[in-house]
């Protein structure tokens, strides 16, 4: 047989080994689904004759009717939003609201047709795990990386310093542009939302679990916004005494101590003082302000719930009603 008539191995999809099939697979079934998104923010008034700024990332459409998730830091501010799909379309989309808080943000995009994505759950992801993370680095449409999870139930900063709990770390690599775009496993399934990298390492990069990522776009569906709550604290984490954690049966070695108190807030009608250290919430351990954060949900605001407080080398018990933080 002539050399130029020997059929190559890499065009049939039964000679292919079967990682490289599975993300094909994965890429095949979630790509169509992933769109590249334009945000354009209003000029600098400061500055007469100055340009708008524009920037891009990544997201990928989860419902049939358009609505598709991203990144906060990718579209808020933005004054106009567009989004390219992979079939070639160029499309006008509206900002349903957005979480700086996780990070997580919904779009709608507009006309009809839309390819949508099948969500899986992070919840049931395991270290070692294929994940292909597909997205527009620089603007490149449809580019696709492969890797594993590399860590689960990591923590990062929000730029409010709040923090961001069960996040997915992954080796795929990511570039300026994936923002927004579906980390998704080996059936095609979106585990997770893309959205940071440290850009001084090789190979850590990070994903939004698709359950926080659901749970925040419910809520903005819903309400345009994610209610949290508060009640008027400066405060820090501290060490606890040991004799202390030991003689109030503690389950941590912090706590938050109150370094200020809102004027007419929640925790001053508590009767909280500057040196409190709260050390649990309606029975939950509070051991740092992640720790209280995390528990001061919307669910929260206006009831009435029990602080764990060592006052001292006392524990009282006082009261809290929180506020909707603003």
């Amino acid at each position: 047989m002539p050399l130029d008539a020997v059929p190559l191995a890499a065009s049939n999809d039964a000679a292919l080994d079967p990682y490289s099939a599975r993300v094909i697979a994965a890429f095949e079934r979630a790509g169509p689904a992933v769109v590249h998104v334009a945000a354009e923010f209003a000029a600098d008034g400061a500055r007469p004759g100055r340009l708008p700024r524009a920037g891009q990332g990544s997201g990928v459409v989860f419902t049939p009717d358009g609505y598709a998730l991203t990144n906060s830091h990718v579209v808020s501010g933005a004054s106009r939003l567009t989004v390219s799909t992979t079939d070639g379309r160029r499309l006008p989309a509206a900002l349903v609201g957005d979480d700086p808080e996780t990070d997580i943000a919904v779009l709608r995009v507009a006309g009809a047709g839309h390819a949508h994505a099948a969500l899986g759950a992070s919840s049931r992801l395991r270290v070692g795990q294929l994940v292909v993370a597909i997205g527009n680095p620089f603007g490149f449409q449809a580019t696709v990386t492969a890797g594993i999870v590399s860590a689960l139930g990591r923590t990062l900063r929000a730029r409010s310093g709040r923090a961001i709990d069960s996040v997915i770390q992954t080796d795929a690599p990511l570039n300026p542009g994936n923002s927004g775009g579906p980390l998704v496993d080996g059936e095609g399934r979106v585990v997770g939302i893309n959205t940071a990298i440290i850009a001084a390492a090789q190979g850590i990069c990070f994903a939004i679990g698709i359950d926080t990522a659901i749970d925040v776009a419910t809520r903005l569906m819903r309400e345009g916004r994610v209610r949290r709550g508060r009640i008027g604290l400066g405060a820090q984490t501290v060490p606890i005494d040991l004799r202390l954690v030991r003689a109030h049966g503690l389950k941590a070695r912090t706590g938050v101590l109150a370094t200020e108190i809102a004027p007419d807030g929640p925790a001053a009608s508590a009767g909280l003082r500057p040196g409190d250290v709260v050390v649990g919430l309606e029975g939950e351990t509070v051991d740092g302000t992640d720790a209280l954060h995390r528990l001061l949900t919307g669910e929260t605001i206006g009831r009435a719930l029990s602080l764990r407080v060592l006052r001292g080398a006392e524990i009282a018990t006082p009261t809290v009603v929180p506020a909707e933080a603003g």
